[in-house]
């Protein structure tokens, strides 16, 4: 039994080197059960599956090249070494490496930077500012020496050749990349320039991930200058598009965004002269006009033209003066004969109708003569001044009779 008998700290040192020498540069996959972050810059946390769990750390220069947090409830996967501490006879898993599983980190860290920095309102219209329509001074924060830079300076020549342009040299990748980018992007905006632009050509993710820095988020939004992200292609979209005043797809387009064109400025120029030539050349020939009119005016109004119009105009007058004279004098030759004329019609047409009208009384005398209004032979009988016929007389009842011109009495002898 003592052959086999060791010490504690014996055990835990042949335990140390197993573990340490069977489990190196292992993956494990599991949920993150508890996180902490320290201030010394350590990372402790602990994953588990449904059986089991393991404590794990992270040493300060591996949290640094980290692009994400994890958090308590994420599917990791970590890779590393188990390590042993003997004093305690304690294990724990050493990482140097997490990724999210079944996601890219990079796209992890990209998620959580963007709602970070979209609570914070970075990326709030509010706090974008107007770029200059036609600026006078810009300065280009892009590596000095890349063909993003040779790009826009094409761009700037062709388009609007008499820009002041200063170009701020600094790394556009790499791991010191966002803290140079964020230095440069503080020493453009004291430049008192018009519009700055920072970007980069197109490349991977790893490649443009600078870009996806807070540190750089932090200098956009800070800058009181206006600020145009145009890193990579169109189809990659960065933090700083989000915080930046206005996102250009590329650098190239950038430029066309920003500055106008001097040949459709030019064209505009050639248009705006002849309409003004067009509208001089008008207002010239209404001057014109108004001036020959002034003339003929003055020509009217002018003492011997005057004179002339007043002649013209007696003798228009002395002429229609004997015109009507003439005229009336022939009416007043005309006038006896015609109103004798007029006279005997007058009186034969007055003769007509009094013939008429002593013609229409005759008839009516004629008409209403009694003697034409009863038959011969004929008269009335009358008892007592009434009207009585024949046979309601009596005898010896006196009566009258009376026709056109004789009345007489008579006594009723029979019936």
């Amino acid at each position: 039994m003592s052959q086999n008998m060791m010490s504690v700290s014996s055990l835990n040192t042949k335990i140390k080197s197993l573990l340490e020498a069977t489990f190196m540069h292992t993956l494990v996959e599991g949920e993150v059960a508890s996180v902490t972050y320290h201030t010394s810059g350590h990372l402790y946390f602990s994953i588990k599956d449904d059986k089991s769990s393991i404590k794990c750390v992270m040493w300060r220069s591996s949290v640094a090249r980290m692009k994400f947090r994890i958090e308590k409830g994420m599917h990791i996967v970590v890779e590393g070494s188990v390590s042993v501490y003997t004093p305690r006879g304690e294990y724990q898993f050493q990482t140097v490496r997490i990724e999210p599983a079944g996601q890219g980190a990079l796209a992890l860290a990209f998620e959580q930077l963007k709602k970070k920095l979209k609570e914070k309102g970075y990326f709030l219209a509010e706090h974008k500012k107007p770029l200059p329509e036609i600026p006078k001074r810009i300065a280009l924060v892009t590596a000095k020496e890349s063909a993003a830079l040779h790009d826009m300076l094409k761009i700037i020549e062709k388009r609007w050749r008499f820009l002041e342009v200063t170009i701020v040299d600094t790394l556009v990748q790499g791991e010191s990349a966002a803290a140079q980018i964020a230095r440069s992007l503080a020493y453009a905006d004291s430049l008192g320039v018009d519009v700055v632009v920072v970007g980069r050509g197109g490349g991977s993710a790893e490649d443009l991930w600078a870009f996806n820095e807070e540190v750089v988020a932090d200098a956009l939004f800070a800058m009181q200058t206006p600020v145009v992200s145009a890193v990579g292609h169109e189809v990659d979209t960065l933090i700083s598009d989000f915080v930046a005043d206005l996102r250009a797809p590329t650098p190239s387009a950038a430029m066309e965004m920003i500055l106008p064109d001097m040949n459709e400025i030019l064209y505009t120029l050639d248009d705006i002269e002849e309409r003004y030539k067009q509208l001089m050349n008008g207002l010239l020939y209404d001057k014109l006009q108004k001036l020959t009119h002034q003339e003929e005016m003055i020509q009217r109004l002018s003492p011997t033209q005057r004179l002339r119009q007043l002649e013209e105009s007696f003798d228009a007058m002395k002429k229609q003066f004997g015109q009507v004279l003439d005229y009336k004098l022939e009416q007043f030759v005309q006038q006896p004969i015609k109103l004798a004329e007029q006279l005997r019609q007058n009186m034969h047409f007055a003769l007509q109708k009094k013939e008429q009208r002593l013609q229409s009384l005759y008839q009516n005398i004629l008409l209403n003569d009694p003697k034409k209004q009863t038959k011969e032979g004929w008269a009335q009988v009358t008892h007592n001044g009434k009207k009585i016929v024949l046979k309601d007389l009596k005898v010896e009842d006196m009566l009258r009779l009376t026709d056109v011109d004789t009345t007489i009495e008579a006594k009723v002898v029979s019936v």
